[in-house]
């Protein structure tokens, strides 16, 4: 039985490896913890992916590793560069394929929908840190050294999710409060379903004609945080919400406490101005439709509320 191997177990990595298992292939799900989803065909491993000695040994025999782990969001620029040089260096030595989770901050600023073909010009540590790493896998690939692609979404809807609106926006929603945005609220926005992006991850390790490039995962229509607030109140069934602006003095200030907000200044152009994505290619190639942004709202929802229930102690 063909073995595919995914490293990391957070949303992304979650609905890759149990899509793999529903159709039949064996997975071993690599995280630090061991933790990873519960199916027959799912075997748990702890290991440190940025060990390549250790990964090496456990890509042993894979088709396909997929990386879907990331290291903490403020600790990217020293993390993340070893981790990826551990996981191209495994799919080097085992030939196995290598299809990576990438996103939209190596292309910097961009005016109109961001397509592949757009020059990653990054304006930001994160951006660079994306850009380097994509650009030795591709490199390596040209060579001959290992067969690779990258899979790219925008902010993440769907179980598991984290992005601005998941951490920011939708608390506030879901408790009746009003939402301070710490951007623009009225900037139209693209949001990727964690599902989709699973799916092409996939169709991409499956179609060697994909193999060598990046691919954007289908995504639906944008949306601006105060019309996806707004449609997230209504999913959840809470009030009318309310929507202003963060006063920039007070992200500032709340950056000197907290990680996620200080780097959230770093970032911040992606949501002062749309910040669109153009995923036509992958749509066109894998006849994958974006799933609804409303069905996307629902699932994570659902998955917040499973979080908050109380535990029953026996």
């Amino acid at each position: 039985m063909s073995l595919h191997v995914v490293i990391g177990a957070g949303p992304v990595g979650t609905a890759t490896a149990e899509l793999l298992a529903t159709r039949g292939i064996r997975v071993r799900s690599i995280t630090r913890s061991g933790s990873g989803p519960d199916h027959p065909l799912i075997e748990r491993v702890a290991a440190d992916a940025a060990d390549a000695e250790a990964l090496i040994s456990h890509c042993a025999g894979a088709d396909v590793v997929y990386q879907c782990a990331q290291p903490a969001y403020h600790r990217w620029v020293t993390d993340f560069p070893p981790l990826a040089a551990a996981v191209l260096r495994a799919a080097e030595v085992t030939g196995a394929v290598l299809v990576s989770v990438g996103n939209l901050y190596g292309y910097g600023r961009v005016d109109g929908p961001i397509g592949e073909r757009h020059p990653l010009r990054p304006n930001s540590g994160k951006g660079r840190v994306r850009a380097q790493i994509w650009a030795e896998a591709l490199a390596a690939h040209e060579a001959g050294r290992v067969r690779v692609a990258e899979v790219r979404g925008s902010d993440y809807l769907g179980a598991g999710a984290q992005s601005a609106f998941t951490m920011v926006a939708l608390p506030a929603v879901l408790s009746g409060r009003r939402v301070w945005f710490p951007a623009d609220p009225d900037a139209a926005h693209s949001w990727t379903d964690v599902g989709d992006t699973a799916r092409t991850l996939v169709a991409v390790a499956h179609d060697e004609s994909a193999w060598g490039r990046a691919w954007h995962t289908p995504t639906a229509a944008p949306m601006s945080i105060r019309e996806l607030a707004g449609l997230a109140a209504t999913v959840a069934g809470a009030p009318p919400v309310r929507v202003s602006r963060m006063p920039t003095a007070v992200l500032w200030a709340a950056g000197l406490l907290e990680p996620n907000a200080r780097e959230m200044r770093e970032l911040r152009y992606q949501f002062d101005r749309p910040f669109v994505i153009d995923s036509s290619a992958a749509n066109a190639a894998f006849g994958i439709d974006p799933t609804p942004t409303v069905e996307s709202l629902r699932a994570t929802i659902t998955a917040v509320r499973a979080d908050e229930e109380p535990t029953l102690i026996r």
